[in-house]
């Protein structure tokens, strides 16, 4: 009798029924922590207050999430880890992660170019320290420590129920949507886009390192690697630049989605999406 009531009462436990419902509500659980934890530090912002420290710390909240939905649910974290810290890969994801966010701006330069506006190409050696420097910070400090909770925990969980196109998409609104106190109502719209460029990377390597470096990439791209030879004057919401840059993301990102026929470089095994837990581009064997 008594063994039976030290059963139930761990059953009606409040901590057991907690790590219960995110057991069975993974995806749920991250987002609502991610969010709130990353809105709760970013509140005082939108009064003033608060400053670097609430803002870095509001970054970090896909991972707390992530690392505290997969504590509660009882999961093993090494492989969530190992793909964090992936690094031997093909060279040509390397160059992906590296080298995509510096060829899409070379583009829309040259549209600007075309379209009457003065391109001075020296600034990008002379803005190279300035880039470096935001790469190093975005991928040990800043936005690039969100990558283990988008691409490490919710997009491979998004995958495996909705498909990679599907899934992208979801997620890249989420992700966007979760930016929006810090760069406004529209401030979804771009990493929506963006989030077709990182959904190839991680199903053909399995690698969070390299998600995290394309994020690096691209935050210095932005502020960085636009080269008019005169300093652009924003006059509304979108200008001419924000037009030119939004369009050749989203030409890129159409681009890679006819190219892998919607697939975004996930295979199917035996007919049926992937698991989170089968390696990407390694479809588990027949008989395991």
């Amino acid at each position: 009798m008594v063994r039976m009531a030290d059963v139930g009462a761990r059953e009606r436990s409040p901590g057991r029924g907690v790590r219960d419902w995110t057991a069975r509500h993974q995806l749920v659980a991250f987002f609502a922590l991610a969010y709130a934890w990353s809105w709760a530090c970013w509140a005082p912002l939108l009064a003033g207050a608060g400053g670097t420290v609430l803002l870095l710390l509001g970054g970090f909240g896909p991972l707390v999430a992530a690392w505290t939905v997969q504590r509660l649910a009882g999961e093993s974290l090494r492989p969530w880890a190992r793909a964090i810290v992936r690094w031997r890969v093909p060279v040509r994801w390397w160059a992906w992660a590296l080298g995509l966010p510096a060829l899409l701006y070379a583009v829309a330069n040259l549209v600007l170019g075309a379209l009457g506006r003065e391109i001075d190409w020296s600034l990008a050696l002379d803005r190279a320290p300035a880039y470096l420097a935001g790469f190093a910070f975005v991928a040990v400090l800043g936005g690039g420590l969100e990558e283990p909770g988008w691409r490490g925990f919710a997009l491979p969980r998004l995958q495996h129920r909705l498909g990679p196109l599907r899934a992208t998409a979801l997620l890249g609104l989420l992700w966007g949507v979760w930016h929006v106190p810090l760069y406004g109502p529209l401030g979804f719209v771009v990493p929506f886009v963006l989030a077709f460029f990182y959904t190839p990377l991680r199903n053909r390597t399995g690698s969070v390192l390299l998600c995290v470096l394309l994020h690096a990439s691209f935050t210095p791209a932005q502020d960085h690697l636009v080269l008019l030879a005169a300093k652009p004057v924003h006059t509304g919401l979108l200008d001419v630049v924000d037009l030119v840059v939004l369009g050749t993301y989203a030409g890129a990102a159409l681009l890679v989605v006819a190219l892998t026929r919607g697939r975004l470089g996930a295979e199917r095994a035996r007919g049926r999406p992937l698991s989170p837990a089968a390696p990407p581009g390694r479809p588990p064997r027949a008989g395991r």
